[in-house]
């Protein structure tokens, strides 16, 4: 059988992962919900992720895309339910969401296989 001490450093252990991936389940549900207007620089080597908070696909893969880009840094999220985002609709013509541009690389859809593709993952 385990000693005391063990099973406090385990139970602390297993309590302290629960804590941080709570947390963390919702700081990117803030991020995702987040409407701010986003301005793309002409320079931008970032992928693009359109998406809308209120959309059940976009939500299917916002967790994985975020935690993905975490460590690249290399997404930029729009979220389309931002009026002043919305200019983008036609300057990249949009036609669905989510959707996923990065240079000539675009994909709308769910697969993670293709969205990888286009993160260049």
């Amino acid at each position: 059988m385990l000693n005391n001490k063990w099973f406090k450093i385990i139970v602390s252990a297993v309590v302290a992962v629960g804590v941080i991936t709570f947390v963390g389940h919702n700081y990117v549900n803030y991020v995702e919900k987040k409407q701010t207007p986003v301005t793309i620089s002409s320079s931008n080597k970032k992928t693009l992720f359109f998406y809308r908070d209120d959309c059940s696909d976009c939500q299917s893969i916002f967790h994985q895309v975020y935690w993905k880009s975490a460590l690249k840094n290399n997404v930029v999220f729009i979220n389309m339910n931002q009026q002043k985002n919305r200019k983008y609709i036609a300057k990249y013509n949009l036609t669905s969401v989510p959707t996923f541009i990065n240079g000539d690389k675009q994909y709308s859809g769910t697969n993670l296989d293709q969205i990888n593709r286009v993160l260049g993952d």
